[in-house]
């Protein structure tokens, strides 16, 4: 079992504590917020791909790490109003917490900062 920080116990507090308990079927994440998954997925495995190719330049590293941190970042910034996008958030930013990649003070400000929007 993995050990709870207070980091995943802040992620997951601040994403989903003002979410109701209940979630309509059928209710999915919007198609803005899709997006941005989507576009960090993306970023992700770009990530991935730039530091496994040999010859890459440590520029390309940094260039690639950049996109990526900044899509995690759109996605921790997004004022998820919805049962659906602030479940989708959570899911998705969890999933992330638990690889160990939602480790920015940046990211943790982003999300407080999401949940102040109405």
């Amino acid at each position: 079992m993995p050990e709870l920080t207070r980091r995943t116990l802040l992620a997951f507090t601040a994403v989903v504590s003002f979410a109701e308990p209940t979630f309509a079927e059928g209710e999915g994440a919007s198609p803005e917020l899709q997006a941005l998954i989507g576009a960090h997925e993306a970023a992700y495995d770009a990530l991935h791909r730039v530091f496994h190719r040999a010859g890459s330049s440590s520029h390309d590293r940094k260039r690639a790490g950049w996109i990526e941190e900044e899509a995690l970042l759109a996605i921790c910034s997004y004022p998820a109003i919805s049962r659906g996008d602030r479940r989708a958030k959570a899911e998705y930013l969890l999933a992330t917490e638990a690889r160990g990649e939602l480790d920015l003070e940046e990211h943790m400000q982003a999300i407080l900062h999401s949940m102040m929007r109405s």
